[in-house]
């Protein structure tokens, strides 16, 4: 199955013009309140781990380019982008990739991207785990102060991490990185991932709120991203083949519900209230979802305790008390 996967993403990809950026946009972002922040989306060759084997829920190759792309050419898309920014506070830097990864944007590039924002009150950038290191930090030494280091953790759990996310690293390894990172007096956010494949609804809960836990000891900010179903990976074939669901806004509810005692969690879904993200049914997703984004940017627990009534909360319910039976075996009875 990884391999055909694999064959068809191969087929999809396509040379894109390297001073060509993927997509600017401007969103809120809950800083100091509820800031509107730049976005930016470039184009490199893209994440290391996808030539490797690829995370189980990941299609953002489709956002990259098959030939690296030089340092010159990134300068270039940058300088397109800032064309779009209107100063605001927060500028999110994305790659789909690891923007401290060499292979992807080199360290003189890396820089000169940084301080094309000096505007900016909060910058972020997004890693793997691998690529934080004392070393590498000297680098942004001067910037630390503003420079939020995003890593996708996903889970906390070794074995959900290799089985079902395939993600490459160990949760020591995070544990670790970050803490180099804070110590040296830079923020960092952490992306919990709320139902991987091959986990029940009440698996994927406890592993969401159990991360969040673990996460927390050396995080500034969790986000707790629920799958949608991206293109050409594994989640989506098994979606097709109605062997996964993605996660129901309820539980996206339960976790932000079990962790609100935490330093800062919020939650942003991807296409939610649609049927590759995260949804309820259609009469209570819209209502659903302006609470996860109210606490999002509130972190007031009691924008979750007035949601509606509605027949499809007792249907998560039920399937949160007794799917797990079906797991059950003569030996535990």
């Amino acid at each position: 199955m990884i391999d055909e996967i694999r064959e068809i993403r191969s087929r999809t990809r396509r040379e894109e013009r390297p001073e060509d950026y993927v997509a600017v946009w401007s969103e809120y972002e809950p800083y100091k309140g509820r800031e509107r922040s730049f976005v930016i989306v470039l184009r490199t060759h893209g994440c290391f781990w996808f030539y490797h084997s690829g995370c189980s829920m990941c299609g953002y190759f489709s956002d990259t380019n098959p030939s690296p792309v030089s340092g010159e050419s990134l300068m270039v898309q940058v300088e397109k982008a800032r064309k779009k920014y209107r100063g605001e506070k927060v500028v999110k830097i994305y790659n789909s990739g690891s923007f401290l990864d060499p292979r992807e944007i080199d360290r003189e590039t890396q820089l000169k991207i940084i301080q094309s924002f000096p505007e900016a009150e909060r910058i972020i950038v997004e890693t793997r785990p691998e690529f934080i290191n004392e070393d590498t930090l000297q680098l942004f030494r001067d910037f630390r102060e503003r420079l939020m280091i995003a890593i996708g953790l996903e889970s906390s759990d070794e074995n959900v991490l290799r089985k079902s996310i395939n993600k490459g690293f160990t949760p020591s390894l995070f544990l670790e990185r970050a803490g180099l990172a804070r110590s040296m007096g830079f923020s960092i956010k952490t992306y919990i991932l709320l139902k991987p494949p091959f986990l029940t609804e009440s698996q994927a809960i406890e592993d969401s709120v159990n991360s969040a836990i673990f996460s927390s000891q050396v995080s500034d900010v969790i986000s707790l991203n629920p799958v949608n179903v991206q293109n050409y990976t594994l989640v989506e074939k098994l979606w097709r083949e109605g062997y996964y669901r993605p996660p129901w806004l309820w539980s996206v509810v339960e976790v932000l519900r079990r962790t609100s005692h935490l330093k800062r969690v919020v939650s942003f879904p991807t296409a939610p209230g649609s049927m590759r993200g995260a949804h309820n049914c259609r009469d209570c997703d819209d209502q659903v979802i302006r609470a996860i984004e109210d606490f999002s940017f509130t972190q007031d627990p009691g924008v979750l305790d007035n949601l509606p009534d509605c027949d499809c909360r007792r249907r998560w319910e039920k399937i949160i008390r007794y799917e797990n039976l079906s797991f059950t075996t003569l030996g535990d009875q």
